[in-house]
């Protein structure tokens, strides 16, 4: 069979689970995992039939696919600022609007100034390791932390460091614990992409996140919902460099609540739209 006939017999599969557009996006994906070809390759060779090696990897994936495994799980890699980070269970995918929090910090201007010595960047619940080693490639010279309170997912973040070189501090640290705030130091930068989704918005979700994104990386109580911004603005009080920022992902719907709390706790905070004009981050800076 050739590469055409078996691609597009996938997408009209995965076309039953998901809406035309994202079945093709995860069929493109798919099949540039399986040929190792890019799309101009493919689309130069889409009549080629298909290697035996090739039909093997195609049965599994497609296996995978249909229980709604997201396709970055299936192949254990998702792009991310133009990085190919690992990926599996332990981890969220990372999401195009994180990536829109990475260029915040360094596209800002006061931290920009800062790049020309060294400063010190701490990234909370780091997961893969994403944002810290996007951060180490726009602002090389940051001493980066990066903590997360899941062993899984600081052995998938030191794997990304490895590949990509980028000498992140890694250390398992449950923020909500005040008592192991005492191991780290004052940072120049506060960054995360903490729990932020309320359980009441489950009934919303797709089956993809749901039965395949760890949970302790998404969910926080219906009756706390700022329960992660309010020990990141604690712990800032005291580990945070005068005049320093944090920069955090936030909940759509909270935006103005997220706002007042930081404001509240001594900050001058400001939310910032992402590209859908929705509010999803806030910089607060210590005064």
């Amino acid at each position: 069979m050739s590469i055409y006939i078996e691609d597009t017999a996938l997408k009209n599969k995965l076309a039953e689970l998901y809406d035309p557009r994202e079945a093709t996006k995860i069929t493109e994906l798919a099949f540039e995992y399986i040929t190792n070809m890019s799309r101009v390759e493919m689309a130069r060779g889409r009549y080629r039939s298909m290697t035996e090696l090739e039909k093997e990897k195609l049965v599994i994936l497609t296996e995978k696919l249909l229980t709604h495994c997201p396709i970055q799980y299936a192949i254990n890699e998702s792009w991310f600022g133009g990085l190919k980070i690992f990926v599996d269970n332990n981890v969220l995918i990372p999401r195009p609007e994180t990536e829109e929090l990475v260029e915040l910090i360094s596209k800002d201007k006061a931290i920009a100034l800062e790049n020309s010595k060294s400063f010190k960047i701490l990234d909370i619940g780091t997961g893969s390791g994403c944002i810290s080693i996007l951060l180490r490639k726009k602002l090389f010279r940051a001493e980066i932390t990066s903590i997360d309170v899941s062993e899984s997912a600081l052995t998938v973040a030191k794997k990304n460091s490895d590949t990509y070189r980028a000498n992140l501090l890694l250390k398992k640290i449950d923020i909500l614990d005040e008592k192991q705030w005492e191991t780290l130091d004052v940072y120049d930068v506060i960054v995360s992409n903490p729990p932020y989704v309320m359980e009441k918005e489950k009934e919303a979700m797709s089956k993809n996140v749901l039965n395949f994104e760890p949970s302790i990386a998404l969910f926080v109580p219906d009756k706390d919902p700022l329960l992660f911004y309010k020990k990141i603005a604690s712990f800032g009080i005291t580990h945070l460099a005068p005049n320093g920022h944090i920069y955090v992902e936030i909940n759509e719907a909270l935006g103005k609540e997220t706002s007042s709390m930081f404001k509240a706790a001594g900050y001058n905070a400001e939310i910032k739209k992402d590209l859908q004009g929705k509010d999803r981050m806030i910089k607060a800076r210590k005064l």
